[in-house]
């Protein structure tokens, strides 16, 4: 397969997810999607702080993106297990796909980054970061497990209810994926 571009359909994977405190073995993104417009988050894996501090801010949002009838969902590439042990029995309101043999960023091409030349950061995605950071100090996150490919790029997927991409964002870098904020208010 290729990379997804707008126009595109977003392939049915079948695939395993926490869901709140639970683990929900084999279920595909159709059924996941619903019939709602839906956002994906595809980051690196749980024990990765700007990653965690991406599932906690999307956790956040959650409520303002189900009063506009739409789904969040997280694809990391941690083990259901090591989901739900760092989350330390919080509930996750949404699906955070497990999928650390990384098949689903093989198969839409999302690519790593070159430790060499991690290009620029622009001044948006320099804010970003920055937020982040100051986040992440002030909340005492450290680095989990390492799973999966330290060098994954993330990427942004949003899907209209038949499962059409509306918009298709392959991260140049950590500081350049949409916060949450951001994608409230394209709705």
């Amino acid at each position: 397969m290729a990379k997804l571009v707008k126009g595109d359909k977003m392939p049915d994977f079948k695939v395993d997810t926490v869901l709140g405190t639970e683990v929900v073995k084999d279920i595909t993104f159709k059924q996941i999607v619903d019939g709602k417009p839906t956002f994906f988050w595809f980051q690196r894996y749980i024990g990765c702080p700007p990653c965690r501090l991406d599932v906690h801010l999307l956790t956040q949002a959650y409520p303002k993106f189900v009063e506009k009838g739409c789904n969040i969902v997280v694809v990391m590439q941690s083990k259901p297990e090591i989901v739900l042990r760092d989350m330390n029995g919080q509930t996750l309101p949404y699906h955070l796909v497990c999928d650390p043999t990384e098949t689903l960023y093989k198969t839409l091409e999302i690519g790593s980054w070159d430790p060499e030349n991690r290009g620029e950061m622009n001044e948006k995605e320099q804010e970003r970061m920055n937020m982040k950071r100051e986040i992440m100090a002030k909340e005492g996150y450290v680095h989990g497990d390492y799973e999966g490919n330290e060098q994954q790029l993330p990427a942004f997927f949003a899907v209209s209810p038949d499962m059409t991409v509306t918009e298709a964002h392959y991260a140049r870098n950590l500081g350049d994926m949409p916060l949450a904020d951001e994608v409230l208010t394209k709705l």
